[in-house]
């Protein structure tokens, strides 16, 4: 039983684990360990930490954008009430323009149907002289005939004017 290879290698590992126990390799396999378990823990606090700053930038982000989004549709409301307001302004000056256009066109329609009127009768006027001067200078003769042409042609111009 002596020279079983499985019996040597027992021996050789109890031997083995005597001697590290004796020197303390267990205490130095323990403290690294636990060093690492230390730094495996401070990685995942890190990791948790890290975590939820970005959860939080991620909320404050979108807080941002809503806000943004919102500020956006504000302007835009207000871009078409502008818009809509300077078209009616528009309009209604356009309508006002059109307007005085129109009153002024009126009036000066008006002013030259008084003009043309005006007119009318006093060619009227003239030509009715003409022809009572010429009518009665070859039925009347003289004197009389004169006085009558000057009566007449003085009443014309009063009643005329």
């Amino acid at each position: 039983m002596l020279h079983e290879a499985e019996f040597w290698v027992a021996v050789a590992f109890v031997l083995m684990l005597a001697i590290f126990g004796y020197f303390g390799v267990h205490r130095t396999i323990a403290a690294a360990l636990d060093n690492r378990s230390a730094r495996i823990r401070k990685e995942l606090d890190d990791a948790r930490r890290l975590k939820e700053e970005a959860q939080s930038l991620v909320a404050e982000y979108r807080a941002r954008r809503q806000s943004a989004e919102r500020e956006a549709q504000e302007i835009v409301a207000a871009a078409k009430a502008d818009a809509e307001r300077i078209a009616v302004e528009a309009k209604a000056k356009m309508e006002d323009f059109v307007a005085r256009r129109t009153k002024s066109a009126e009036n000066k329609i008006a002013q030259a149907e008084t003009q043309a009127v005006a007119d009318v009768r006093a060619a009227a006027a003239e030509a009715a002289a003409t022809a009572a001067a010429s009518v009665l200078s070859q039925t009347v003769k003289g004197d009389v005939a004169n006085g009558l042409i000057e009566k007449s042609i003085k009443e014309l111009g009063s009643k005329l004017n």
